[in-house]
């Protein structure tokens, strides 16, 4: 009897980096947003990008891997 791979951990991976991805995406485009605007606030103007980039990635993220680890939670009782 063979047994077949468990896929779950590369589900959470590939759910995870996607959340990365778009994480870092939203907000790369909210900066801009703001940096675009016709009188930017202070706070726009002093925020520092990379940390901004970075709060985007990491919320990203855990949304990816909360999805993935709901989604594989579902699947696996509903078996």
């Amino acid at each position: 009897m063979v047994k077949k791979p468990d896929r779950a951990p590369l589900l959470i991976a590939l759910c995870s980096v996607a959340g990365l991805l778009v994480g870092a995406t939203s907000s790369q485009a909210e900066m801009n947003q703001c940096l675009n605007d016709a009188t930017p606030s202070s706070q726009c103007l002093t925020q520092n990008p990379v940390a901004k980039r970075v709060e985007g990635m990491s919320m990203g993220l855990f949304a990816g891997a909360g999805a993935a680890v709901a989604a594989t939670w579902r699947m696996k009782a509903s078996r």
